[in-house]
């Protein structure tokens, strides 16, 4: 039996792996380390690139070594187990450069390993300065970080004089970068500034240190959002006026390069202290920037809570729907728009449904062009209460979803048709939907597959 099972071993290379683990375990310690890594060697070579589909052919491997490695997690073996949970990281993480892991089997992996090397630590205990200086060289080397071997994951096995060595390794390489401010420009690497950034603010974040950790983040001031950032860290610590200023001095600093996360903190923290009218201010003039239906809510929203939103939605509608400046805006030309188009009423078309003021919605529908959505949308709405008006807009959009020419495009066309062709029976105008349907048969005969599919259209009406 031993000589039959060594020799399918000889042609399973998995199950070869699992016996030579087992025997090593039953064993003493000596060279536990250097077999495990040798198979972990083995489970992570890669000769060329792995594609998504023998990706899980790879973390089947690697599950194998977690399984083995799990084995390892007792008292006698716990030291040994943090040295070959690092060691199989490094390696997979590695491999990692070369594999398409699109469904993450090989990341759920190494999550696995990192879980093992966090247990491992609070059985062995390891000597807390070594340990702390593996742990910030994994950190900080390791290409992808699917595991965390930062001082909030470790603080407890580091203890404070691992926590202190942590330390100095970080401020060591916190004191190469450069502050950033407005347009400075920055030399050092990005990743680099990112990822050191990242590890002192664990720190100071561990420590509960708000001013040290406002003292990192203003090393990098080259954004709105990055005051926003500092506002937010005196907010959640109950400072207020400091998240204020730092706010309305990020508002000030990037006054031609605003960000509408910053301008949002803004308007809450005017609106707590009875400013109302620079709250509202500021959701105008993201209102005015860029007129869409996100930012027509939020003045919504706040001009509500004041108690002026019949005069702000006078105001605002009278903005965008100024005949003059509409028409203006369609009818000019350039070389990159030779010909004049219809006004684009699409935004009011837009609040109107939001608004679900159909009357609105229908008046504006016809007075342009709008996008093939909002049509369909506000006929969906009409339905119930206004079936010809909604069966002339399915009319309005069902050939130019045909015009697409492709066979997606023909099954939502399709969908419509037997809406209108619903809609027609409540009406009693079934005569009329053969007529329609007729109409269309001789408009697109070309489309071979179109008319497939309405001949089917009959029967499901």
């Amino acid at each position: 039996m031993i000589d039959l099972l060594l020799e399918v071993a000889h042609r399973d290379e998995r199950l070869y792996r699992s016996l030579l683990l087992k025997a090593e375990r039953t064993g003493d310690f000596d060279n536990v380390v250097k077999t495990y890594q040798m198979v972990i060697d083995d489970a992570t070579y890669i000769h060329d690139c792995i594609d998504w589909r023998a990706a899980s052919t790879f973390a089947d491997n690697i599950e194998q070594i977690v399984e083995s490695l799990s084995e390892l997690l007792t008292t006698e073996a716990a030291a040994i187990l943090v040295e070959l949970a690092e060691y199989a990281i490094e390696r997979v993480e590695n491999a990692l450069r070369q594999i398409d892991d699109s469904y993450g089997d090989v990341g759920g992996k190494v999550e696995a390993l990192g879980e093992l090397h966090r247990k491992a630590c609070a059985m062995a205990l390891p000597e807390p300065v070594r340990l702390a200086e593996r742990l910030f060289l994994l950190e900080t080397s390791l290409p992808f970080n699917v595991c965390s071997f930062d001082v909030v994951t470790y603080r407890d096995v580091l203890g404070n004089e691992g926590l202190r060595r942590y330390r100095e390794l970080a401020e060591a390489e916190w004191s190469k970068i450069k502050p950033h401010e407005g347009k400075a420009r920055v030399d050092d690497d990005y990743a680099k500034r990112f990822q050191i950034t990242r590890i002192m603010e664990q720190i100071a974040e561990a420590n509960g240190d708000v001013e040290e950790l406002v003292g990192i983040k203003s090393r990098d001031l080259s954004s709105a959002y990055r005051y926003l950032a500092i506002a937010e860290i005196y907010a959640k610590a109950s400072q207020p006026e400091l998240a204020l200023d730092w706010a309305e001095l990020g508002l000030k600093s990037f006054a031609e390069r605003p960000d509408n996360r910053l301008r949002d903190f803004l308007v809450a923290a005017y609106l707590e202290r009875k400013r109302n009218d620079e709250a509202l201010e500021l959701v105008w003039l993201q209102f005015e920037e860029r007129p869409v239906l996100e930012h027509y809510i939020k003045l919504h929203d706040i001009a509500v809570k004041l108690d002026v939103w019949a005069a702000q939605r006078e105001r605002a509608l009278t903005l965008i729907m100024v005949d003059a400046i509409t028409a203006r805006e369609a009818a000019r030309t350039s070389h990159l728009k030779s010909t004049s188009s219809t006004p684009n009423h699409s935004l009011r078309l837009e609040i109107a449904l939001w608004e679900n003021d159909l009357d609105a919605a229908w008046s504006v529908a016809h007075k342009s062009a709008h996008s093939r959505g909002l049509l369909i949308s506000l006929a969906g709405k009409l339905e119930a209460s206004r079936p010809f008006d909604a069966v002339s807009l399915y009319h309005r959009v069902i050939p130019t979803i045909i015009d697409e020419t492709n066979n997606f495009a023909y099954g939502e066309a399709i969908k419509l048709i037997c809406k209108v062709g619903d809609l027609m029976k409540k009406q009693k105008q079934l005569l009329q939907f053969e007529h329609y349907l007729a109409e269309l048969r001789s408009q697109f005969k070309p489309k071979r597959n179109f008319i497939k599919l309405l001949d089917g259209v009959a029967g499901k009406v």
